[in-house]
This record gives structure tokens, C-alpha cells and sequence, in this order.
């Protein structure tokens, strides 16, 4: 049996409160106050001035607001713009930019898997991006 300060563990313990406990519950003790250190350090280290613990969402729900009905509704017709914009495009830069943009893939690895040059690739992907960008200058 140990003797415990209780106001060490429970902050809202104002003046201290001995109480002798088990070795086993005082293993507990100690191995939260030192998952709760490490924890602490952990956020310093990050620079993490929110909670890590995300089980539940809760904090994901509260760092994340949610659109309004107004933003949802502009990006959608934003998104249903840019896509038109594309579909207006000759195949071939249509296909480019998809690749490059949405896809993540290189200028290099499109211009390998066309069998093209880079610069042919490069060329084609900044002329379409011209035309989505005189296309998309029609709306506004």
C-alpha cells in the first residue's frame, strides 16, 4: 500500500487529500500521468493547440465548419463550369489536363504515355488552360 496525494491527480482537489492505494492502482496512476505527458509533449512537439484524439469526429466536426447553402450551391455551378470548360476542349489537351490536374500525373509521365515529347505536352496543356480560361471569362 502507498500513500497518494490525491490533489497531484484530480485538479479539482484544492488542498491535499491523502489516501493509501494499492500498488496496482497506483501503476495506473502512474501510467496515465505519463500517457498524459507524453501526449502533451506530442502537441508541443507538432505544434498541435487542438486535441489528437480524433475516434469519434468530435473534433474533426468542430475544426471543419460546414458550408453554407449559398457556398455549396456556388461551388457546385463552379464545378459544373470547369467541367463544360474541359468538355469543350480538343480531346487530346482535354485528356492532358485531366491527367495532369485531377489525376496528379507528371508532364513527363503523360508525354511518355502518349509516346510525345514533354514540350508537346507542356504546349498542350497551357493552350487548353487558355481556352478553359477565355471560356470561363464568358460566364462573368
Amino acid at each position: 500500500m502507498k500513500t497518494i496525494n490525491l490533489k497531484d491527480y484530480y485538479p479539482y482537489y484544492t488542498q491535499d487529500t491523502f489516501v493509501e492505494v494499492t500498488d496496482e492502482l497506483l501503476a495506473v496512476f502512474e501510467e496515465f500521468v505519463r500517457a498524459e505527458s507524453a501526449y502533451e509533449r506530442k502537441k508541443y512537439r507538432y505544434k498541435a493547440h487542438y486535441s489528437l484524439d480524433r475516434g469519434d469526429g468530435i473534433e474533426h466536426n468542430i475544426l471543419f465548419v460546414s458550408l453554407s447553402l449559398d457556398e455549396i450551391y456556388e461551388r457546385k455551378l463552379t464545378s459544373q463550369q470547369l467541367h463544360a470548360a474541359i468538355a469543350s476542349l480538343p480531346d487530346k489537351q482535354a485528356k492532358r489536363i485531366y491527367a495532369h490536374y485531377f489525376m496528379g500525373m507528371s508532364k513527363s509521365a503523360i508525354a511518355k504515355a502518349e509516346g510525345v515529347s514533354e514540350k508537346a505536352v507542356r504546349i498542350g496543356i497551357e493552350r487548353g488552360l487558355h481556352t478553359i480560361e477565355k471560356y470561363l471569362k464568358s460566364f462573368f
